[in-house]
């Protein structure tokens, strides 16, 4: 582990090695409509190296700004033993990611943010934890059960991870405080929970198709005590916080998920419209641009929840990082390599920058009330 406490305070606004960073400038209005750069600070370089808060700041974030984006959501803040996770098998809840600096260099990130115009959102991780017993929470006291359900309920077998136990107050507490310190410590302006579906069904959104029949959401396989935290977060959030933002990674179509708690719903302002991006890459995957069905396409689009705001995207880090390609390389494959020279005509690399440019134009047109793309895949804009 390391021990940050610098000694001095800085300059509001100027960041100063060793000294305890004091921000200078005001959190952004709410974006009446958000447009979310998705990113990842390390892989942010040019260079075959892990990229830094400060380069981020100098590099990045002028661009994202230039590119019409009024929000960003960062990944793999959360310390994470393991690199190759991109974050999601946290092992330090309440630590950043120190591959990439210190405590004093993401808050003088996140502040020039806020000078720039930007809304600055964290992907959180609540729906797990990291397995691991050197590094991580598993096995803190010696007992398999202290933050997490006992035996098997504790286990994600896709994921070799712990699952928490909501039920427990003290974990209730131990999540709660960690979404303040967030906003408190950090002044991000909010959150995008990973993994909600998982959260809320006790089968964990695996092998299973959901259908819209409410029997799926209102039956014995939905975690109570897991909704009844996304509530109380989402409840605290807002009434700390009332600009921030929650979205949640969520793929069942869980009615009210996106209604205030207050009328009974989950709390979240935004769902993630993840069926677009599945969408997307079903018809590349199965058929030629020819025979695209614009009927289906649109219904995809346009198919959620009445009332329940949702942010759309042709592709995120799913699609570009796990296990999947991008859409530039479903469109044009191998002549991405060979074909893309400026002086050179190709026609598989025309017609797929501009199927890119019109997949991205009816998915932001159609697809929510929020729009979002994964770092890199601006190609084409």
């Amino acid at each position: 582990g390391c021990y940050w406490e610098p000694e001095g305070e800085s300059e509001p606004g100027v960041f100063e090695q060793d000294k305890k960073y004091q921000f200078k400038y005001n959190r952004p209005p709410k974006p009446s409509n958000l447009r979310i750069y998705e990113c990842h600070v390390g892989m942010s370089s040019h260079e075959p190296k892990v990229n830094s808060y400060l380069e981020f700041k100098e590099d990045m974030l002028p661009r994202i700004k230039d590119l019409g984006y009024n929000a960003i959501q960062i990944m793999a803040i959360q310390e994470h033993a393991y690199y190759g996770s991109f974050g999601y098998h946290v092992t330090n809840f309440f630590g950043i990611s120190s591959r990439s600096g210190t405590p004093e260099e993401l808050k003088a990130m996140i502040d020039e943010a806020h000078r720039l115009g930007l809304f600055v959102l964290i992907d959180v991780v609540h729906s797990h934890a990291s397995s691991n017993s050197n590094d991580g929470i598993n096995l803190f006291d010696g007992s398999d059960g202290q933050y997490f359900h006992s035996g098997e309920k504790g286990y994600h077998w896709m994921w070799d991870s712990r699952l928490f136990d909501y039920g427990n107050w003290e974990v209730l507490r131990f999540l709660l405080s960690n979404c303040r310190w967030w906003l408190d410590e950090y002044k991000f302006d909010g959150f995008r929970f990973d993994g909600v579906t998982s959260m809320m069904y006790h089968h964990h959104g695996l092998q299973m198709a959901f259908t819209g029949n409410y029997d799926e959401y209102f039956g014995m396989q939905t975690d109570l005590d897991s909704v009844t935290y996304l509530m109380l977060a989402n409840d605290m959030i807002h009434s700390i916080f009332p600009n921030a933002v929650t979205i949640g990674e969520d793929v069942s179509g869980m009615p009210t998920f996106c209604r205030p708690v207050k009328e009974g719903g989950v709390g979240f302002d935004y769902r993630l419209n993840m069926a677009i991006a599945d969408k997307w890459i079903d018809i590349m995957e199965t058929s030629t641009d020819e025979f695209w069905g614009m009927g289906d396409i649109c219904h995809t689009l346009t198919n959620r929840r009445y009332g329940e705001a949702c942010i759309g995207y042709a592709e995120s880090h799913d699609q570009a990082l796990v296990g999947d390609k991008t859409i530039a390389f479903w469109l044009m494959d191998a002549e991405m390599y060979y074909g893309m020279e400026v002086d050179m005509h190709n026609d598989v690399v025309n017609r797929g920058i501009s199927l890119h440019k019109m997949i991205r134009t009816v998915t932001s047109a159609l697809g929510g009330e929020g729009y979002l793309n994964f770092m890199g895949n601006e190609f084409g804009h």
